[in-house]
């Protein structure tokens, strides 16, 4: 089973009169359990990508499938719902509310999908533990380091149990050391849950981690050794 697939993917923006293309036929599968790094410059699709995959963006042509359902044809509501509950996104800054804790900042997308209080507190004690934090389930941001902070993001991104992650440079602001450990984090999470990544990076000795590497090259999405 796939978490994502994109088919024949065209996205285009327009500036003024002109049309600049940047996704043009691209193809991917993510299957679940997998984690696909996306190594690619700057300027050549990444975000656009990354936007169409987390339903941020409808694409001009093609279809983007979430655990083989396609959402081209869904309205806003039907997308914000699937996103809600089927997808998580992780970023390069962890966007922690600062005035919550670490344990209700990984309570509050689930709440926000219907959970009970308990429930959404038991959830997040048990991730926040399994990623090293059980210690710091009442401490607020602030008074987290770099990669506790970014920890406490990933946890957040999966507590609703998506079929789906999406992380854009999710170590990029952190230190060798921190980033190593941080992504040995994701990737027990991604393991353990069964979950499909698709990993935006820089970072060529953590892509080279991942199960496969993909690029975007006039943009069509390749395999990469």
């Amino acid at each position: 089973m796939s978490a994502l697939e994109l088919s024949a993917v065209d996205r285009t923006y327009r500036q003024g009169g002109n049309a600049l293309p940047i996704l043009q036929g691209a193809n991917l599968v993510v299957r679940a359990g997998e984690m696909v790094a996306l190594v690619a410059p700057s300027g050549t699709g990444k975000s656009t990508l990354l936007h169409c995959a987390g339903l941020l963006e409808k694409p001009d042509g093609g279809d983007v499938l979430i655990g083989g359902m396609p959402t081209v044809r869904l309205d806003d509501g039907e997308r914000t719902r699937l996103r809600r509950t089927e997808i998580g996104f992780v970023y390069q800054f962890h966007h922690l509310l600062p005035e919550l804790t670490a344990a209700e900042n990984v309570m509050m997308p689930q709440m926000i999908a219907g959970l009970g209080h308990e429930q959404a507190r038991a959830r997040a004690s048990e991730l926040l533990r399994f990623i090293g934090l059980g210690e710091r389930l009442d401490h607020q941001p602030g008074t987290l380091s770099g990669g506790e902070q970014q920890r406490v993001a990933i946890a957040r991104a999966v507590a609703n149990a998506p079929r789906l992650l999406l992380a854009d440079e999710p170590t990029g602001n952190l230190d060798p050391h921190t980033s190593d450990h941080v992504f040995g984090m994701l990737m027990a999470i991604v393991k353990q849950s069964g979950l499909g990544a698709l990993v935006a990076t820089h970072n060529i000795d953590l892509a080279r981690r991942m199960d496969r590497r993909v690029t975007i090259r006039a943009g069509a999405i390749e395999e990469m050794a």
